[in-house]
């Protein structure tokens, strides 16, 4: 159970696709426009990955290795036709709202970089939630990027209004540039996070390090914890 939930972190937090690895761009940056096409195609995505990691790594030992990519191929992209014709059938408003970049799952990074890097090395169960993981990392990226666009960009969240008709919208945010301003900023913040952390770490383990304003800081802590 330690080690699902590791995988549920790891996609998540530490190896975000979106925000850390820099994966599935295309998509992040094309329908991110609105909060709901960001959960359309999160979802979207993380059911076909979730699918093809299993099959994968059901099979992991019966696919030669010469042929392990084209393999992956013609799996990720059967799972993504059966999934196109669902979404088609019954939710026609997302399908219409992410239009090609549904059948562009199939050369999703985040989908074969799983797959050569996990689910082909690594139990069903394991996979599973490292497919979950990485996922919900990626809706989530997608979700907040086209919520924070939506709001800026139209006024709107989720369709609904949230600012005044009187408050002009910025439309720069529902164009392209925006997506890039607004996916670095999330980047700015994760890569701010990470540093802190890793300041910490190193201070605590071999002290300074150079890292004078950390190493201040830790003195004080602790000259503060003696004082009590």
């Amino acid at each position: 159970m330690k080690a699902c939930l590791e995988r549920l972190y790891n996609g998540l937090i530490k190896e975000n696709p979106t925000l850390v690895l820099m994966l599935g761009m295309c998509p992040t940056l094309a329908v991110s426009t609105r909060a709901m096409n960001g959960i359309g195609m999160g979802l979207s995505t993380m059911a076909v990955l979730i699918l093809s990691n299993l099959v994968i790594s059901l099979l992991r030992k019966v696919i030669p290795n010469q042929v392990r990519l084209p393999a992956y191929i013609v799996i990720v992209a059967s799972l993504v036709t059966v999934t196109e014709l669902l979404i088609e059938a019954y939710l026609p408003s997302v399908y219409e709202a992410l239009g090609i970049y549904i059948p562009l799952i199939v050369v999703n990074c985040i989908i074969l970089g799983r797959a050569e890097a996990y689910a082909n090395k690594h139990t069903p169960l394991l996979s599973v939630f490292d497919a979950i993981g990485m996922g919900l990392g990626f809706t989530v990226a997608l979700t907040l990027a086209g919520l924070v666009r939506e709001v800026l960009g139209s006024g709107t969240a989720f369709g609904l209004r949230v600012l005044p008709e009187s408050v002009e919208p910025i439309g720069i945010f529902v164009q392209p540039p925006g997506a890039f301003l607004v996916i670095a900023l999330f980047i700015v913040i994760m890569n701010a996070i990470g540093i802190k952390t890793r300041q910490r770490k190193l201070v605590e383990q071999v002290g300074c390090d150079g890292i004078c304003g950390a190493c201040a800081m830790n003195c004080e802590r602790r000259e503060g914890g003696a004082a009590e």
